[in-house]
């Protein structure tokens, strides 16, 4: 026994020369592997069937060489890529004995769970809805003509690779999670069901606004917004035109949002029913030929009415609510592409607006006939809001209406395809068959839809 010792001791001062970076009084050692903490969660990526092989090094049940023809190997062991961490790939994968895990630790399979970027990728805030920009992830990316670049824009570009502006989740030169807030580079909450939010605390998301600016462009969400305008000038104005259709996320504390999110509270008039809370909302942006010919028919009846010298809005244009069917998820959280079903009337109508030659193919009847019709009720509008699809929110439209002169009306008239003459819209109004209003316009170019609302059932 004891002529073992001294050939024992030569083996291990024989494996401390070859790998400097196992002694303790190595400093930061450039080879170390830490040992890897057992993973208790990270089973959602699939483990191989069998442990990793690593060439040149020994396997975990093999004994350790104590012949006289033992030679220790004189070059570091090789790793195959493979054998890394699939989100560092820096550290070998975790075996527990009985499988190999995707990740080296729980340290980096919380960082994919939290949707932090790896070493290998240039993603920023997570995986990016399909079509969208890499780093924002609400806008479309942008294309030349003859190819599709990985940013909306050279904004989006420039911060990918630069300081972070509000709105990101990330911070690019450190590629980890940090509060929305700005200058804030503490990590965000963490929910017990394992998700993470956007702030590090209550006193961050609701000062928010006031850090950030309640005015930013929309578009750019850099520069502030010039008066009566989504967007900081004229290029930011075009740029969202051009790419249209598309919606752009309005930021929680922006004006934008609590003008929509106050309108939906206060015209929430069921009885007996409390007002569910708004959480996203959404500017649509339609193609530049859908806006000109709104604005063309809007600029007739404002020719006819003089309603600006009234005192009221050009071609009386008013905002009202339109509840109507949804078979996907857009809308939801990091979903802004529309899908590709033809009966998904939601998508429908943001993307291409109202068409009335759909009428009658799903409501069947109009009590004001043949028209399209909306509310300044949101709760009303509330009841044609439904998800054919699994959503923790429901969907509502706020749009633009040119309402011109209305003519009042109490009871049903079913066989109305116009309004009566010298009129623009109907205002069926509460009392008699309804119990809350209506407003019916008889044109498509009457109304473009124009916020996209998100709240809870």
């Amino acid at each position: 026994m004891a002529s073992h010792i001294p050939l024992a001791l030569s083996l291990l001062s024989t494996v401390a020369n070859h790998y400097p970076g196992l002694q303790k009084s190595a400093p930061n050692p450039p080879s170390v592997v830490p040992a890897a903490a057992p993973l208790q969660n990270a089973t959602n990526a699939p483990a191989p069937s069998a442990p990793v092989s690593i060439p040149g090094a020994m396997p975990n049940n093999a004994p350790a060489p104590n012949g006289p023809n033992a030679t220790p190997s004189t070059s570091p062991p090789t790793i195959k890529p493979s054998a890394l961490c699939v989100h560092c790939q820096l550290r070998p994968k975790y075996f527990d004995g009985s499988k190999t895990h995707p990740y080296c630790s729980k340290t980096c399979a919380n960082k994919v769970k939290a949707g932090v970027g790896s070493a290998t990728t240039s993603v920023i805030n997570g995986p990016a809805p399909s079509g969208n920009c890499d780093f924002c992830h609400n806008r479309p990316k942008y294309s030349d003509g003859t190819r599709v670049h990985p940013f909306c824009s050279k904004a989006c570009a420039k911060n990918a690779n630069g300081p972070q502006r509000k709105g990101s989740t990330a911070s690019a030169s450190t590629n980890k999670v940090v509060c929305q807030a700005p200058g804030c580079q503490n990590p965000p909450h963490a929910h017990s069901n394992g998700s993470v939010g956007d702030y590090c605390s209550v006193a961050h998301k609701t000062s928010d606004s006031t850090l950030i600016g309640e005015s930013l462009c929309l578009m750019c969400l850099q520069a502030p917004k010039m008066a009566n305008s989504h967007f900081c000038g004229q290029i930011c104005a075009d740029n969202a035109e051009k790419k249209g259709p598309m919606i752009l996320e309005v930021p929680t504390g922006h004006v934008t949002f609590k003008s929509v999110a106050d309108q939906f509270k206060a015209s929430w008039r069921h009885v007996g029913t409390v007002c569910p809370p708004v959480r996203r909302v959404y500017k649509i942006m339609a193609p530049q030929a859908s806006l000109a010919s709104y604005n063309a028919y809007k600029a007739a009846v404002e020719s006819r009415g003089q309603f600006v010298a009234a005192g009221r809005s050009a071609g009386n244009e008013n905002r009202r609510w339109h509840g109507t069917r949804r078979e996907c998820n857009f809308g939801d959280k990091g979903q802004t592409q529309f899908c590709s079903s033809s009966s998904c009337s939601l998508c429908c109508i943001v993307r291409t607006s109202f068409d009335l030659s759909l009428w009658g193919k799903k409501t069947g009847w109009g009590r004001f006939g043949k028209g399209i019709y909306t509310s300044s009720t949101s709760s009303k509008s509330n009841d044609y809001s439904h998800n054919d699809c699994k959503s923790p929110l429901k969907a509502i439209l706020l749009n633009k209406v040119v309402v011109g002169k209305g003519c009042k009306m109490l009871q049903d008239s079913t066989s109305l395809t116009s309004p009566p003459s010298g009129y623009d819209s109907v205002l069926a109004e509460k009392g008699g068959s309804l119990n809350y209003d209506e407003l019916v316009v008889y044109t498509n170019d009457a109304i473009r839809p124009s916020f996209l609302v998100m709240y809870e059932p």
